[in-house]
């Protein structure tokens, strides 16, 4: 089991970088997720066609992605720039699951181009992707959403499945898998996406059991083999140094035991696919960050120089992320702290009541597993501007892979001659 990941660089050797790369900026990791792409194929190779569609969304950078199809992984897909950033990186055709809701027509359009797997959110879309490409494709996925029948933890960004606007009901799903096979339709499989920085194993197998049972069931009522099950991603990262990461080896074998008991027990085979985002990249990028200014009212308050429009989860979800004082790793958590930014909103906060070592102005804080849903929810709110992205190779070297935003960039939409 993977332990819970530190900063990794010295105070001398995050000066070096900042020296070429003012702060803030997000830092990825290359060793660190090519060790966990291995991992997870290890785990999950008793499966012949299992295969990992990295979650575009979770970190959308072509180095990334590139770094990732090297390793086997496709993409998971939901918007149009993520398909043309999987293009250009040269990700195509079934290496893509396109998994959309309340789709627009160009991007089936270029979903269908592209050849990828198009996994339908609605009944309606059936008809909808037919009218728009002109055909079915010989390959249709549905998204299957289990309502009340299952409940998520605390933890669930997606919340309970049935408050869910994804996917199909059970009876919407067999409706729709006979009126595709009436039209044609060859090939299939089945999407679910019901979890979300989950850590407990069990609930993860759970799913995967619910989607082998339907694939027996949709086997014996519409003699339909399913190709293939995307169990979804939502495996977690223990944000907090007291959690337990998830135990992929157990995972494996317990999926595994469920796949034996009931897929090959009814003498058929499935690929498994998943689409994990979080769990790939989140530990191994951090949001770095300098101390500008110390407050001292009712509270005492570390102002950094990034905000929640570097990383918005701690605003947006009260989620926590961990901290480092760069150099300070060893002294005493003995000052409690707001660590805030500048933005003009109060939940422009990165921690709340945080025990920290003492902080003076000019230290660096490194924000751990920002490497994924960190930089990707940035946003311009209050005229703030998205930093940069740095990629740590294996070799040791820095590269930038997304310069920092300029006050150019915030104003490149807008037409500053028409103001009378």
């Amino acid at each position: 089991m993977m332990e819970f990941p530190k900063y990794p660089l010295t105070l001398e050797e995050t000066k070096v970088i900042t020296s070429e790369f003012p702060t803030p900026f997000h830092i990825y990791f290359e060793d660190g997720i090519i060790k966990n792409a291995t991992r997870l194929k290890k785990a999950f190779s008793w499966n012949k066609g299992f295969k990992e569609f990295f979650a575009v969304k979770a970190c959308p950078n072509p180095h990334i992605l590139k770094l990732l199809k090297d390793q086997g992984f496709g993409t998971d897909c939901s918007s149009l720039p993520e398909l043309l950033m999987s293009e250009k990186v040269g990700v195509v055709g079934e290496e893509i699951m396109f998994s959309s809701n309340d789709t627009p027509k160009e991007e089936f359009i270029k979903a269908s181009e592209l050849g990828a797997i198009i996994n339908l959110d609605d009944i309606t879309h059936i008809d909808f992707l037919e009218n728009t490409i002109g055909k079915m494709p010989k390959l249709i996925s549905f998204r299957y959403n289990p309502g009340p029948m299952r409940t998520t933890s605390e933890e669930n960004v997606i919340g309970n499945p049935e408050d869910a606007k994804y996917g199909f009901t059970k009876e919407q799903l067999f409706e729709g898998y006979k009126i595709c096979k009436e039209k044609g339709v060859t090939r299939f499989g089945i999407h679910t996406m019901i979890v979300s920085n989950e850590l407990a194993v069990d609930n993860l197998v759970l799913t995967a059991q619910m989607l082998f049972e339907l694939a027996v069931e949709l086997k014996e009522k519409l003699d339909i083999t399913l190709e293939f099950v995307n169990v979804g991603g939502g495996i977690g990262v223990a944000y907090k140094p007291e959690q337990s990461p998830v135990n992929l080896e157990e995972l494996s074998e317990k999926i595994k035991e469920k796949y034996d008991s009931i897929i090959v027990a009814n003498g058929f085979e499935l690929n498994l696919y998943m689409e994990n985002g979080r769990f790939i990249t989140g530990p191994y990028g951090f949001l770095v960050s300098r101390v500008r200014h110390l407050k001292n009212t009712y509270k005492n308050y570390v102002g950094l120089d990034s905000s929640m429009a570097n990383l918005m989860r701690p605003a947006l979800y009260g989620a926590y992320h961990h901290e480092t004082v760069i150099g300070k790793e060893n002294e005493p958590l003995d000052h409690k702290y707001d660590v805030t930014g500048s933005l003009c909103e109060n939940n422009d906060k990165f921690a709340v009541d945080r025990m920290l070592p003492e902080i003076k102005i000019g230290d660096f804080i490194a924000i751990h597993d920002a490497g994924a849903h960190g930089h990707a929810m940035g946003f311009n709110y209050n005229g703030k501007l998205r930093s940069s992205e740095l990629l740590y190779k294996s070799d040791g070297s820095v590269k930038k892979i997304r310069r920092a935003e300029t006050i150019d960039d915030y104003f490149a939409t807008l037409d500053f001659g028409t103001v009378e």
